[in-house]
């Protein structure tokens, strides 16, 4: 794996816990030697992580559209970062960049990414793995309206099983270096 995208909130979130599994990813890519894509951000978690990546010598590559920047909320200190016209545009430049995903704790934009990644698994667009970094039992009622979903037979075993889930960041990459499950 040469980069895996991590989607992550634009905010700190309530509990330190989070910045800090921010850096422990950081610290997880950068061992593994590979590089970060995200969102582009210098705010919240995305900030975190990006800035431990850069600290620690590894790279970091920002996906932003050009409202957020002129916003003034794009990251200036990273390894290369892309102007995009869009978030549609985004996210299909942060899928083509990776080779692989990752979700952190985020709001709502962090699980459209999260599921749109899942979607385009379980339709064949792409064999990439998703994991889910459960900081704090963060996604645990994720992962029981997942269960609930395959329970009541809107998704299949095969196609839940596409989100890996783990509450520690070198596990969860360790899971993501083996490969999506098969279909």
């Amino acid at each position: 794996m040469k980069a895996i995208a991590v989607y992550c909130g634009a905010s700190h979130g309530d509990s330190p816990l989070y910045a800090e599994a921010a850096r422990a990813m950081a610290r997880a890519l950068v061992g593994h030697n590979i590089g970060l894509v995200y969102g582009g951000g210098n705010v919240g978690l995305m900030g975190v992580i990006a800035d431990e990546v850069l600290r620690l010598g590894g790279e970091a590559s920002g996906v932003i559209p050009r409202a957020l920047l002129e916003r003034e909320v794009g990251h200036t200190g990273l390894t290369r970062m892309f102007v995009v016209k869009d978030m549609h545009e985004r996210k299909a430049m942060m899928a083509e960049l990776s080779d692989g995903f990752i979700a952190m704790p985020g709001g709502m934009g962090t699980l459209e990414e999260l599921f749109e990644m899942l979607t385009w698994s379980q339709l064949g667009i792409h064999a990439k793995p998703v994991g889910v970094l459960n900081v704090n039992g963060y996604y645990d009622g994720l992962v029981a309206l997942m269960e609930h979903m395959r329970g009541e037979g809107f998704v299949r075993a095969q196609h839940a099983a596409l989100m890996m889930v783990e509450s520690d960041a070198e596990a969860l990459l360790r899971r993501l270096q083996g490969g999506a499950p098969a279909l």
